[in-house]
């Protein structure tokens, strides 16, 4: 099972950023995603998820009408349409697939907006 994440970077106050999600290992369609993030000094905080069977995404408080959740079945990617950033959006974010009861995390992606 592996999941990598891509697009973080730097961005303005305001701008938009869309993170991808690149699973293999395991049946993705199945599987329930997760993507959640670490501010520095902070703890990891859940951001948005999408249950197995369920085709709608849910978010956190900070991430309702600014982000959006949505995956690729047939790609196996799953992406997090982040707009409207605030300098508290700065964090690393992860994706995260939970498969046979066990959570696989990735690396993480570096989203920065400076204050």
């Amino acid at each position: 099972v592996q999941v990598v994440e891509s697009g973080g970077g730097l961005v303005h106050p305001g701008g938009s950023l869309r993170l991808s999600c690149a699973a293999s290992g395991f049946t993705f369609s199945s599987v329930a995603m997760n993507w959640y993030r670490q501010a520095p000094g902070k703890e990891r905080e859940w951001v948005a998820g999408i249950a197995s069977d369920d085709d709608s995404a849910h978010y956190a408080d900070s991430a309702k009408g600014r982000f959006t959740m949505s995956r690729d079945n047939d790609k196996n990617l799953m992406f997090l349409q982040m707009n409207l950033l605030k300098p508290e959006d700065t964090a690393v974010y992860y994706c995260t697939a939970v498969v046979s009861g066990y959570t696989y995390w990735g690396q993480g992606t570096q989203v920065t907006v400076p204050s």
